[in-house]
């Protein structure tokens, strides 16, 4: 058995564990790396960037669609699906180059790494594969995250599930899918492949939309989508099979009827779960929750009182590739000065959804909002009649903003329509600096922007929270 002693061992060499890599390596301390996966973050392989790779084909199919509406006559509109799947697999390929082994020797050129499966043997000791024994005395665990789905589908119909695991390999476009969980890859997805002609039905649970806790601006998303493919944010399936090469899917429709329909292929959608149940945590004092998860402070990624930290999408709480990074940076930093381990700051949150419309979430939810008995106001804009969202026959959505009664604080938003990715990072920048709703009001806004929308938003919060100038038509005699 080969022993090695270090500082900090980093187990996983993903997003996350290259940003605690990159932190802890600006101390004096040795430090070493364990992959047993492959190489190339979960974004670049199976996540954020294949996705958005096929939602921009889908985006070129849409507008050719549309471009009538603008007096442009366009060619009659046709889609190869092999073309797409080559250009989804290519471009992969490069963003995945970005972070094979090379790179990794090249940007962290004194740290060793070690190829193979992490196990804890004791709080301090990881095996890795059979043959490496590692000590260290600080140890973090940025292992990400797997597809999860109830095991009786994979019975039921093999390989004929995808998930994002396998989807972005297929080398052409299916004839048809049937997709479950309306969150934010099952949207994501599921209107991509049906603006590229897949015959195409999302089967959500329990009314979810994306993440959205508004029920207004949740029942605009449903409708939104409902409207343009079939999307069920209920889905009431009966049944799940497979009859030769076909995945068979008995439902109920919106009627109350009973359906069946063949399909291709069947995506899961379904979650994601962390990358924990062989780490060997059976051997540590590491407390852990129900779930099996470590109990972890989310402002200095410490479990309990340990030297072991965690972070990214293994500590299931923010499993967003910012928040990865940010929390691969703290546990990197904190790991590197034990003990002198102390809290750090974590930004203002901030979720988005790459559907049309997208769906964007900043700070506190509806729902938080209203758990929390914080009294608040919401102010509210409609884009079906703004003004450039018209101009761009983009006018299509509902955003909400929330503030404090009291204070005048802007406690979040949420949102579905025309550029929710630019807005959101607004309000979460606007969040993060601590303004006001009166200040976020007097910001300037250009002429003419979609963001205009937000200012509407915003001085009607104002009016209800009765701060700032009472509009003229609201005055006394108007």
């Amino acid at each position: 058995m080969e022993e090695h002693t270090v500082d900090v061992a980093i187990i996983g060499a993903g997003t996350t564990g290259l940003a605690a890599a990159g932190a802890a390596q600006e101390y004096d301390v040795s430090i070493a790396m364990i992959e047993g996966g492959q190489y190339g973050t979960t974004c670049a392989r199976v996540g954020c960037m294949p996705s958005k790779l096929l939602i921009a084909a889908a985006e070129a199919a849409e507008a050719i669609r549309k471009a009538p509406a603008f007096g442009v006559e366009a060619e009659a509109l046709r889609i190869d699906g092999r073309a797409v799947m080559h250009r989804v697999q290519s471009e992969r390929d490069r963003f995945v180059s970005f972070h094979n082994l090379e790179s990794i020797e090249r940007d962290f050129p004194t740290v060793p790494e070690f190829r193979g499966h992490a196990q804890f043997v004791d709080d301090q000791t990881l095996q890795v594969g059979d043959d490496t024994m590692i000590k260290a005395d600080r140890i973090i665990i940025a292992t990400g995250s797997h597809p999860s789905y109830p095991r009786a589908w994979g019975e039921a119909v093999g390989e004929l599930l995808l998930t994002t695991d396998s989807v972005f390999e297929l080398e052409d476009l299916p004839e048809s899918i049937a997709a479950f969980g309306g969150g934010a890859i099952g949207l994501e997805m599921a209107q991509a492949l049906y603006r590229l002609g897949v015959r195409m039905r999302l089967f959500g649970k329990g009314g979810s939309v994306g993440a959205l806790t508004d029920p207004r601006v949740r029942d605009y998303a449903a409708n939104a989508f409902s409207e343009e493919f079939s999307f069920f944010p209920d889905g009431d399936v009966r049944n799940v099979s497979r009859d030769g090469d076909e995945v068979v899917i008995t439902f109920i429709d919106d009627s109350g009827a009973e359906q069946t329909e063949r399909f291709q292929y069947m995506f899961a959608a379904t979650g994601r779960r962390p990358n924990v149940v062989n780490l060997g945590l059976e051997n540590t004092s590491l407390p852990l929750d129900n779930c099996g998860i470590p109990v972890f402070d989310r402002c200095t990624m410490q479990i309990g009182d340990s030297r072991v930290f965690i972070a990214g999408d293994t500590d299931n709480y923010l499993p967003l590739l910012h928040e990865g990074v940010d929390e691969g940076r703290i546990a990197g930093t904190n790991a590197a000065r034990y003990p002198d381990v102390r809290a750090q700051p974590r930004g203002a949150r901030m979720s988005i959804v790459f559907c049309d419309p997208q769906i964007a979430m900043a700070g506190m939810t509806l729902r938080e909002i209203e758990t929390a008995g914080i009294p608040h106001a919401i102010g509210e804009l409609n884009f079906e009649g703004q003004g450039r969202s018209r101009v761009m026959l983009k006018n299509k959505g509902l955003l909400h903003v929330y503030g404090e009664k009291g204070t005048g604080r802007f406690l979040g938003a949420e949102m579905i329509g025309p550029a929710a990715e630019h807005i959101g990072h607004l309000l979460s920048w606007a969040l993060q600096a601590g303004l006001t709703v009166q200040q976020m009001v007097d910001s300037p806004f250009y002429h003419p922007v979609v963001e205009e929308g937000l200012r509407t938003a915003l001085t009607q919060l104002c009016h209800k929270l009765r701060i700032g100038p009472v509009p003229a038509n609201d005055r006394p005699g108007a």
